[in-house]
């Protein structure tokens, strides 16, 4: 141990005879270890950012649609056609142990009206499970109920952005807003959710029973598919597959037959916007970690200088007893210790980047103790990888030669 500390120490006091050399070498160190650590800390708050709005979705969400409607030749493409009935959603609820709620997926754009305020945005009908799935929450006031479903009775929940458009200072809740000159009275308001994946502001909406929103507001009973809960997250695709299962036979699809249907799983939307977010990241490191190997490069031009500067000290240690392997472990500790050095300095400047990255940009930002440890690996392997040419070369000099030389 204390021969190890001798080593180090030694390995400081070169280091130091040099100090606008060494921290010049540093800097390609510090340079690419800062920029790794931030571009990963850019590409992870990426990642957890779309998870965040992933999971505002709903709860272990499943979204079936009807198949495609072809007219006169030409596809309309998935979610055009009529295949899917609320029976088929009534037998989904009642036949598929692995799913936990289901709701129509009913849906407008409208108009909506309060005093002198008028308010584009989009209309969403569903029944009481509607919430579970979607993992609403209230802000204020009640959930409808089934008999508010059996009844298509006229009563909505707003989302947030509906708050602030129409209503400021004034407590919505028991008001009336006209959708289509149909009064509907406000019985809840929404915590809000944010933006989703796709960029979609989910406070925008207003939620109705979806009869009401049939019968009332539509005059048809068109569905757009539906929304389904698996029980848990593992059950997923169980659900996805007793849902196909069910759906294919009561639609007496033959084996040779393609599916009338589409289903969709969170996990899905998850894993691609999840692989995206990797490639980037991934793309990001790889560029910033060029300055890595600059910095090595520059280690090792650096070694082979102080190698060619104190060839005759290395003579006068091995004359008097060094081994090669000493001057080896020497000249190596150097290396990593100028490697670890810019390694530390260019962590924290690389949280610290992140940091400031987030705040003047906005985008969002997360270092984890991975990274971290991962830059830390990478500086002693620049260390060791680009010193060792350099150490090698010292243990190989004769000690004859090297106290003749000039």
């Amino acid at each position: 141990m204390m021969r190890f500390y001798e080593i180090l120490r030694i390995a400081f006091d070169a280091l130091l005879r040099n100090k606008m050399r060494s921290l010049l070498t540093m800097l390609g160190i510090i340079i690419g270890v800062g920029a790794v650590i931030a571009m990963v800390a850019i590409g992870q708050g990426a990642q957890v950012s779309i998870e965040a709005q992933i999971s505002s979705l709903g709860s272990n969400i499943l979204i079936v649609f009807p198949g495609s409607m072809t007219r006169s030749g030409v596809m309309g493409g998935a979610g055009t056609g009529t295949t899917l009935t609320e029976e088929d959603q009534q037998a989904v609820k009642e036949q598929c142990p692995a799913v936990a709620y289901v709701s129509p997926q009913v849906r407008m754009g409208a108009q909506i009206v309060y005093g002198d305020n008028n308010w584009s945005t989009s209309v969403q009908g569903g029944t009481v499970d509607f919430f579970a799935i979607r993992d609403w929450r209230l802000d204020k006031g009640d959930f409808f109920s089934e008999q508010d479903v059996r009844a298509a009775t006229k009563v909505c929940l707003i989302g947030q952005t509906i708050v602030q458009q129409l209503f400021q200072n004034t407590d919505p809740v028991g008001q009336t807003i006209r959708i289509r000159n149909i009064p509907i009275r406000i019985i809840g308001t929404l915590q809000s959710k944010g933006q989703n994946a796709m960029g979609q502001d989910q406070d925008d909406l207003i939620i109705v029973p979806y009869t009401t929103l049939q019968k009332r507001l539509m005059g048809q009973t068109r569905s757009f598919g539906f929304l389904a809960s698996a029980v848990s997250k593992a059950q997923i695709p169980t659900a996805q597959q007793q849902i196909t299962d069910l759906l294919r036979m009561r639609h007496k699809l033959g084996v040779s037959d393609d599916n009338d249907f589409t289903i969709r799983t969170q996990t899905e939307i998850a894993d691609a916007q999840s692989a995206t977010t990797q490639i980037m990241t991934t793309l990001l490191a790889s560029i910033a970690s060029v300055s890595l190997i600059v910095g090595g490069i520059g280690i090792m031009n650096i070694m082979l200088v102080s190698v060619t500067e104190r060839t005759r000290e290395i003579g006068i240690r091995m004359s008097i007893g060094a081994r090669k392997r000493d001057i080896l472990t020497q000249f190596l500790m150097e290396a990593i210790v100028m490697s670890l050095l810019g390694g530390i300095i260019g962590i924290t400047l690389g949280v610290v980047g992140s940091s400031i990255i987030s705040k003047i940009a906005g985008w969002p930002t997360f270092v984890t103790a991975n990274s971290i440890l991962l830059a830390v690996f990478f500086s002693m392997a620049v260390g060791v990888f680009f010193g060792f040419y350099p150490a090698r070369k010292a243990s190989s000099l004769h000690p004859i030669d090297a106290l003749r030389y000039e």
